[in-house]
């Protein structure tokens, strides 16, 4: 009986280390880093997986406003993972439903990605646009622009220490021509469910969170490449948790 036992032992000991060995192994080649391609100032995103290890429920219990981070950068995926919660395409044909409800499914935002000195090597700084109906990034600017957006978030330099910011925008128009002037309160709801879904999807992937809605209008809109008429909304800064 204790040869039996000690044999399993050693079966199951070096089970675990075979798996151990292979999943670094696996995770580093899923994560792809060194084959990010840029063509035209496109950079396509990795599929986004469809389950995780964390349910539903746990993430809303583990949901929380961080405002420290570690200085480690977010890989490709787990970028590709947020902003597919935050707008990505989450159905097939014609008519392409997405993440977060939108009234009359206008969708009247748009995301954006702000990487600064914690982003990925890569890619570097830089001010991106989501593309949904691509999962791809497009490059607008290689400036970084994390400690601008700080001092016009009443000066807010947490934001600064994140790997990155997802800023989310409204362009009324596109809701107003339907619901008129409630249509401005729709956007605003519709930004809620994409923050919510940044904050849900980032505790399912270990990360932290913030959001700032205190910030000079006009002043984002003068120092970010955004098209005119994308009013900001929300800035939903986003890094590794910070080492305790």
């Amino acid at each position: 009986m204790i040869i039996m036992l000690s044999y399993k032992s050693l079966i199951l000991f070096f089970a675990i280390y075979i798996i151990l060995s292979i999943i670094p192994l696996t995770f580093v080649l899923a994560m792809g880093e060194g084959n990010i391609k840029e063509s035209n100032n496109i950079i396509s995103l990795p599929s986004p997986t469809l389950k995780g290890h964390v349910s539903v429920e746990e993430a809303i219990k583990r949901r929380r406003t961080r405002r420290s981070f570690s200085s480690d950068p977010l890989s490709i995926i787990e970028w590709g993972q947020l902003l597919w919660s935050a707008q990505g395409i989450t159905s097939e044909g014609n008519l392409k439903k997405r993440a977060a409800p939108s009234a009359g499914a206008l969708f009247p935002l748009d995301i954006y990605l702000v990487l600064g000195k914690n982003s990925l090597d890569p890619i570097g700084t830089g001010f991106f646009h989501y593309l949904p109906d691509h999962h791809a990034l497009k490059r607008l600017s290689n400036k970084d622009f994390t400690k601008k957006i700080a001092e016009a978030s009443l000066w807010q330099y947490w934001m600064a220490q994140a790997s990155g910011m997802i800023l989310i925008t409204a362009e009324y128009p596109r809701i107003t021509s339907k619901y008129e002037n409630r249509g401005i309160r729709y956007s605003h709801i519709e930004a809620g469910h994409v923050a919510q879904n940044c904050f849900l999807q980032a505790e399912s992937l270990g990360l932290s969170v913030g959001i700032v809605g205190a910030f000079e209008d006009q002043s984002l809109i003068d120092l970010l490449p955004i098209p005119e008429g994308h009013e900001p909304i929300l800035i939903i800064p986003v890094g590794k948790k910070a080492k305790e």
